[in-house]
């Protein structure tokens, strides 16, 4: 778990800011989730035997012995909110969360126990278009981030029905080549054969290419969904492969999964993860609903805009107020306030704690203000504040109190 601050902070302001203004403009509207759930909704949703459940989750008794976990994941819990609350009766809902996450994982670049999340979640549209929506948001927010060379790899699972036809010719075609399985392949052979695909050991990559494609055996109306969706990417211009071994890790999803990813962050590189899941509303206690989303990691993303060097906003001040002696403590103190009315937006600092003027004017410098305002016993006596420009060669000035909103307000212009 990670501590953010200093340098790093800003980029997950800009994150946040972009992925906010861009989801509230889909129509995405906000849900705050907690922290904490009941075990059995993670057990049903994500399922046993699942990694998550069985290696992963950080899980508890409380005090009336009522299992508690701290989320692994946030769409099990944006269900359950969505059906607490009735949020799905006769209605569709797109939602948008963010978050922290925890699973016990080994640790590596971008990746923690605790880890944020930002995920968009659509209720009740059971065609394409809204698979392809949510993949067109993605990739908006990649361009408003400056992020490039995050490719997109889309697959399909098809229904529980066909899927179980799939799963009994490659248990058959494993079974063939478990000499060649590695242990933990060995394991899921009997309860998740399909995570075999996305196995990362190299050692297996020959077994898993000669696999069957889960794609050749797609009932009809997944097969159309899955096409439609093609072709709804295409026509966008929006770049995609086909990955048939792209199963995700969760036993929720139905037809379309999707991740975006990168080269850039080690053998682990999906930054964004998403795909249908149709049956989950019901399985969970709903009427059936169908439902998909995605979920985005902001210390993954973080990294590739620090390494991007994307233009950020350092969160510096535009005026930085210098004030030398208790006479112009009291007087600066009630002009920036009055100053704050005038320029809302403005970005101002005071220096509080005293110090020489020297002092001051260093540390007015330190922050990166373009502009210094300066009061001292001369100043507060003429009733009069020193405009000092600290990013250009421009003369320092005075002027009234009164003129001083006018005054800032042209020079940051």
């Amino acid at each position: 778990m990670n501590d953010v601050f200093g340098d790093a902070a800003p980029y997950w302001d800009r994150l946040e800011s972009a992925a906010q203004s861009l989801l509230r403009g889909y129509g995405y509207h906000e849900i705050r989730l907690p922290l904490l759930e009941r075990t059995e909704l993670f057990k049903r949703s994500i399922g046993v035997e699942t990694d998550v459940v069985q290696k992963e989750m950080y899980t508890f008794d409380s005090r009336g012995n009522t299992s508690l976990t701290l989320r692994p994941e946030a769409t099990a819990s944006c269900v359950r909110a969505c059906i607490t609350h009735g949020l799905l009766h006769n209605q569709r809902q797109r939602l948008w969360y963010r978050g922290p996450m925890f699973r016990y994982e080994r640790p590596q670049k971008g990746r923690y126990r605790q880890f944020h999340q930002i995920g968009a979640e659509a209720f009740g549209f059971v065609g394409p278009d809204v698979d392809a929506e949510l993949i067109f948001l993605s990739a908006r927010l990649w361009r408003v981030l400056g992020l490039e060379n995050l490719s997109l790899q889309i697959n399909s699972l098809g229904t529980p029905e066909s899927r179980l036809v799939y799963r009994e010719r490659l248990v058959d075609y494993l079974n063939a080549q478990k000499k060649l399985l590695d242990e933990d392949s060995r394991k899921r052979l009997q309860v998740n054969p399909m995570r075999i695909l996305d196995s990362k050991n190299p050692d297996m990559q020959e077994v898993i290419s000669g696999a069957p494609r889960i794609t050749d055996y797609l009932d009809e109306e997944s097969a159309n969904h899955f096409g439609t969706l093609k072709t709804l990417l295409t026509d966008a211009d929006v770049a995609y492969t086909v990955n048939p071994k792209l199963v995700r890790g969760l036993d929720y999803y139905t037809r379309t999964v999707f991740e975006w990813e990168t080269d850039q962050l080690g053998a682990q590189g999906a930054v964004c993860s998403g795909g249908r899941y149709d049956g989950l509303v019901e399985q969970l206690g709903g009427k059936p609903t169908p439902a998909i989303g995605w979920a985005l990691g902001i210390e993954r993303l973080v990294e590739l805009m620090q390494m991007a060097d994307s233009a950020i906003d350092t969160g510096a001040p535009d005026v930085y107020f210098v004030m030398v002696g208790d006479a112009a403590m009291q007087v600066g103190l009630s002009l920036s306030e009055q100053l704050r009315d005038r320029l809302p937006d403005l970005r101002l600092w005071n220096h509080c704690g005293g110090g020489s003027f020297k002092s001051q004017l260093r540390a007015a410098d330190r922050s990166g203000a373009r502009l210094a305002l300066i009061l001292g016993d001369s100043e507060v006596e003429r009733s009069v504040v020193a405009i000092k420009p600290l990013r250009s060669d421009d003369a320092q000035a005075s002027c009234s109190w009164g003129e001083l909103g006018e005054r800032v307000a042209a020079f940051l212009t």
